[in-house]
């Protein structure tokens, strides 16, 4: 179904990258730019965010649904977050996960912010689940109009997949490295080889899976927002999210 990858490269996402990171050019009539310096310590910016709307450790854990404990030891560095974790905050507080990896609030949109932003290779926060591992480039831009991720492909069968992911927006991937199968709920499979994209409407169920021995990795951006595309991932017990 596919063409013969032997001769074909890997391609480098470090290639895919631009040049500085986090850099701002604002217009002298625009606003600050909504960029945020990034942090390895969600617990930090749990309290933070806590301490600037003068809530208790109790009223956040209403909210999220957390024990006070769990929280209490998060903020103090004691206890690391899961995926699942940092989705009930996510929710419970009305913010996106990125949020939580930022050191200071988002500053409002400003209409021209020639925003600028490089993740270097093998940088970024990761979420590993029970399909994929993702890495965020660009995550200390909040509210992206696109949303860009890496993607490790764990599973090597539509059947060990599972349910097919769903978000709003569109998506377009490009296969860095290695062979993935492609699986939709309006299409039959296509297989796509290093160098191969596809463009979907995010809304198709939809999953990559990896094929022979070899590593699968994925550049995939989408429209959606992060909160959805979040929300859309496959969690497992002992899932949970690295900073680099």
């Amino acid at each position: 179904m596919g063409r013969n990858s032997a001769a074909r490269p890997a391609l480098n996402a470090k290639a895919v990258a631009g040049e500085g990171r986090g850099d701002s050019i604002v217009a002298a009539t625009a606003s600050p730019a909504l960029t945020a310096a990034a942090t390895d310590n969600p617990g930090l910016v749990l309290r933070q965010i806590r301490t600037e709307n003068d809530w208790t450790l109790a009223q956040v854990s209403q909210k999220v649904g957390l024990p006070v404990s769990t929280l209490s030891k998060v903020e103090t560095g004691k206890m690391s977050l899961s995926y699942d974790k940092l989705l009930k905050i996510s929710r419970g507080l009305n913010i996106d996960i990125a949020r939580l990896f930022m050191r200071e609030a988002p500053e409002p949109a400003a209409r021209f912010t020639g925003r600028r932003s490089v993740t270097r290779a093998g940088a970024g926060p990761t979420i590993r689940t029970s399909t994929y591992a993702y890495v965020y480039p660009a995550a200390e831009l909040l509210k992206k109009s696109l949303n860009p991720m890496i993607i490790d492909v764990q599973v090597r069968s539509i059947e060990e997949f599972g349910e097919l992911m769903r978000h709003p927006g569109e998506e377009y991937a490009l296969v860095l490295e290695g062979t993935a199968d492609f699986h939709c709920d309006l299409y039959a499979p296509v297989r796509l080889e290093t160098g191969d994209s596809i463009y979907f409407d995010g809304a198709m169920g939809h999953g990559y899976v990896a094929v022979g021995a070899g590593p699968c990795r994925i550049l995939s951006v989408c429209s959606a927002r992060d909160e959805d595309l979040k929300s859309a991932l496959h969690p497992i017990g002992n899932d949970d999210i690295e900073s680099e």
